[in-house]
């Protein structure tokens, strides 16, 4: 068990892939990308899929997320998921996504085990994702979401960060046309985690915000806590339901006391918390072969330090040094 001394226990693994990605998102990394870690310093499948087993077997884990950079690039993908399906007992599993490359990857994926995605997409409009993206791939995602939904990997969640000035007007048409389309719509509110820095408090999408704009449109009824549990987005029926809608609120409305996740890097750290500035090493543990069990104890002993919350309601938050591709979602 993964418990620490505030008594919350972490059940669900986020696992990062890969940091690289194919998108170059303005909240996310500068246009020229980022240098990326060299291969030799990323994780094998061989050893993600042990990490992932040691967790279950022997740490409670009972959730696994697969996230990235964008995790479709990594080749051993639909691999690594068939491995971790056949683990005892079997975890949920399910996959963060910028979407772009779903379409031909959903039905191997849901093939080889996976349960659900949740795709980023931050607009309706292609010339906006454009600005945002710095790519013009906007009629890939709606196509990645299609064939996850077809593909049965659902229910399909739809991230969405909303950014003063460019989609901040759209949250009523994005909840519309995910009831539409059968998509459960969450908004994040945007997070410091831009390598560039450039995240300023001031003048954020909140919560509050975000919700005033979808009340102008639909009725919504708050699910309260017990419904919630340990999830980081609260939740809204949309009209009396059963469509619903989500908002994480990591900046002013912190959730740390319930938080029940823990984090592995693309090469191979332990992260108690995404905005956690200490790391604890598995990777040196594997390739020394130590046995599964002088992991397991590493790992208990890392989260045994996980501290009360983040941070992020400090509003002298400095972002992390380390830029999110590499962390994972």
């Amino acid at each position: 068990m993964l418990i620490d001394t505030y008594d919350r226990v972490a059940t669900d693994l986020r696992v990062s892939l890969t940091d690289r990605c194919n998108l170059r998102c303005t909240y996310c990394m500068p246009e020229e990308g980022l240098q990326w870690l060299a291969k030799p310093d990323l994780l094998s499948d061989d050893e993600i899929v042990r990490l992932v087993r040691i967790a279950v077997t022997q740490l409670g884990i009972n959730e696994v997320r697969f996230t990235g950079g964008e995790p479709l690039l990594r080749p051993g993908l639909v691999s690594i998921v068939e491995q971790c399906a056949a683990l005892t007992p079997r975890p949920k599993m399910s996959l963060t996504t910028n979407g772009i490359g779903l379409k031909r990857t959903a039905a191997a994926l849901k093939a080889a085990g996976l349960d659900r995605v949740n795709v980023s997409l931050d607009t309706l409009r292609p010339d906006v994702f454009k600005t945002l993206t710095r790519r013009d791939r906007h009629h890939d995602v709606l196509a990645g979401l299609e064939a996850a939904r077809d593909a049965g990997l659902t229910p399909v969640k739809v991230n969405t960060v909303l950014m003063p000035g460019l989609n901040d007007d759209e949250a009523p048409d994005l909840l519309a046309w995910a009831v539409e389309h059968g998509y459960e719509l969450r908004f994040i509110e945007q997070m410091p985690l831009d390598a560039q820095h450039g995240w300023k408090r001031d003048g954020m999408i909140t919560a509050g915000d975000i919700l005033t704009s979808l009340r102008t449109r639909f009725t919504l009824t708050d699910e309260g806590d017990g419904e919630r549990g340990s999830a980081p987005a609260e939740r809204w029926l949309v009209d009396g339901g059963p469509h619903r809608v989500g908002v994480i609120a990591s900046v002013t409305r912190p959730f740390c006391r319930a938080c029940d996740r823990t984090r592995l890097t693309a090469d191979g750290q332990v992260r108690t918390c995404l905005f956690a500035r200490e790391e604890t090493d598995l990777r040196g543990a594997l390739r020394s072969e130590a046995p599964d069990k002088e992991i397991a104890r590493i790992w208990r002993l890392a989260m045994w330090g996980k501290k009360a919350g983040s941070g992020l309601d400090d509003p002298s938050f400095l972002q992390p040094d380390r830029p999110m591709s590499a962390i994972g979602g």
